[in-house]
């Protein structure tokens, strides 16, 4: 496997995990909110209520990986590597990044087997996601 590819095997595994993490965080999310009514009822307050707000973030970071991995041109370790930084900056351990979000995020995961599997999962991908510096 090419090196491009690998990185973008890498970023793709690394989107699946994430959207699984991200599902398992607006479950709980939706636990704490309250009844919401039908999937798109849902959608609508995950988009557009403050008490979701704070997972906008993550919901940006995963988009902006979606729109890079559906561009032909190659990916760089550079490139992979700085959305290791990105999703670390936010859920962790980087010693900088918005520890608004990471509060919030370290709460529900002290409340919920499902998001520390889900976590483990990024982790361990994000492991092999390296600088060639």
């Amino acid at each position: 496997m090419d090196a491009e590819q690998s990185q973008r095997t890498k970023l793709s595994a690394l989107g699946r995990v994430l959207r699984d993490l991200h599902k398992q965080l607006i479950q709980v999310e939706t636990q704490h909110f309250g009844s919401v009514g039908s999937p798109l009822e849902q959608l609508h307050l995950v988009v557009n209520h403050p008490h979701f707000s704070w997972l906008q973030k993550l919901s940006g970071l995963m988009a902006q990986m979606d729109e890079r991995l559906d561009e032909p041109e190659e990916i760089s370790v550079a490139e992979a590597f700085a959305f290791r930084v990105a999703i670390e900056e936010l859920i962790g351990p980087s010693e900088k990044g918005d520890m608004a979000f990471r509060a919030k995020y370290n709460a529900l995961l002290h409340d919920s087997p499902d998001i520390v599997m889900a976590h483990g999962a990024v982790r361990q991908i994000l492991v092999n996601i390296v600088s060639q510096n």
